[in-house]
């Protein structure tokens, strides 16, 4: 994988990434879910292959980490800790294979993931012991260095658990911003050049706490469903484009 390649994006595709990061944090701040799955998706679509998950992973960080300091005292420290430590063994071993992993073959994984997660059967690991808790970090660690949206998998798991909702926000923004901390290390580890997107990705972590903002005072004027069901419908498409692509590169 060519971290180095210097394929910088136009000014009018920034601007559009800065508004995108924007609406898919209301998405998630109204609706509960989506937000990061879209942005995904469409950086997969415009972006250098290369730069879309380590990229993605940087904005989604700064997001969970402020979500994480609001509530920070509703952790599931316990949690936390076994989940970080199996994180810490799945960043390990991810680490030596993500240079080399083939980006058409990424694109079409992340494209089939993000069909799996619309329309299949998310697993229920419901195991609460600290190996249950440490494999859940190491499993969904991993898959996120690749497809980059692990959150609905980490989501279902920490569902299990029966949390109120405060405390379910806060173990999962944690959680996830754990996540993206050793994707972060993992990718700038084996050369991803960070430097080049900072000014990017601030002004989209900036956008989205303002759409964050937005989406929570409008949070029960919006029919959820109706949307929710617009959301999975435009993803679904964007998914399918995604991996044609691949397909297209990859045997044709």
């Amino acid at each position: 994988m060519d971290f180095f390649s210097s394929e910088f994006i136009s000014p009018l595709l920034s601007v559009f990434l800065i508004v995108l990061a924007g609406f898919t944090s209301f998405l998630t701040a109204a609706l509960g879910a989506g937000g990061g799955l879209l942005l995904l998706v469409a950086m997969a679509s415009f972006m250098p292959m290369a730069a879309v998950i380590p990229v993605h992973g940087l904005v989604q960080l700064g997001s969970n980490a402020n979500r994480m300091l609001l509530t920070f005292r509703h952790i599931d420290k316990n949690m936390l800790i076994y989940f970080t430590l199996g994180g810490l063994v799945g960043a390990l071993v991810s680490s030596f294979v993500v240079h080399d992993l083939p980006l058409d073959w990424m694109k079409l994984a992340v494209g089939g993931f993000v069909l799996f997660l619309l329309w299949g059967k998310k697993p229920s690991i419901k195991e609460s012991s600290p190996l249950g808790k440490a494999i859940a970090g190491l499993v969904t660690t991993f898959l996120s260095m690749f497809v980059g949206a692990s959150g609905p998998l980490v989501g279902s798991y920490l569902h299990t658990k029966g949390y109120e909702k405060m405390r379910f926000t806060a173990t999962f923004s944690a959680s996830m911003t754990m996540q993206h901390t050793l994707k972060a290390i993992v990718y700038a580890t084996a050369g991803f050049a960070f430097w080049q997107w900072m000014p990017l990705v601030i002004a989209m972590i900036g956008a989205g706490a303002i759409g964050t903002w937005l989406g929570l005072k409008l949070l029960h004027k919006i029919p959820a469903a109706r949307f929710q069901r617009l959301v999975q419908i435009v993803l679904s498409v964007l998914s399918i484009n995604l991996m044609y692509q691949a397909i297209d590169e990859l045997f044709f």
